[in-house]
Formats: structure tokens, sequence, C-alpha cells
């Protein structure tokens, strides 16, 4: 599957714990990364700075949904389901 066009939900739904390029304090969940574009892409998109986490995401309909609104809601449900005890 590829990205959906005008989505950025991977950008915004997870956390990234770690400090990145941009991103000093690392990114909350449901925060926008500075480096989400006008057009909801990527601007570290193969850039060696991108964090790992961003890297290793594959987009796939069981993350990404039918639409924007779904992809965001799963997402940020995955993050809730993976914090801690």
């Amino acid at each position: 599957m590829d990205c959906r066009p005008g989505c950025g939900a991977c950008c915004i739904a997870p956390s990234i714990s770690q400090p990145y390029h941009g991103m000093p304090e690392g990114k909350p969940a449901g925060v926008r990364c500075v480096h989400l574009d006008d057009q909801l892409r990527c601007g570290l998109f193969g850039d060696p700075r991108r964090p790992a986490a961003c890297s290793a995401f594959v987009a796939e309909e069981s993350f990404c949904g039918e639409n924007r609104e779904q992809a965001l809601a799963i997402l940020a449900e995955l993050e809730i389901l993976s914090l801690p005890d």
C-alpha cells in the first residue's frame, strides 16, 4: 500500500520518545511533527536524520484504514495500547 496523499496520520498520532532533528524532546502522541509539510508529507523522508521509528513504519490497511480519519483513530488507539502498564 502506498501512503495516502494528504494523510500525515503517522506523523501526528504516534509518540516518538527519542530526540531527533528539530524535536529535541521527541514528539508526544497527537502532536504534529515539525517536519510534516503543508501537503502532509514528511520533510525528512530519505534523510538520515529521520527517526528510525518513522523509517520502519510501513503503510498498510490495518494501520491506515480507508481514510485519514480512520488512520488517525487506529494509530491513536495503537499508541494507547502500547503504553507501559
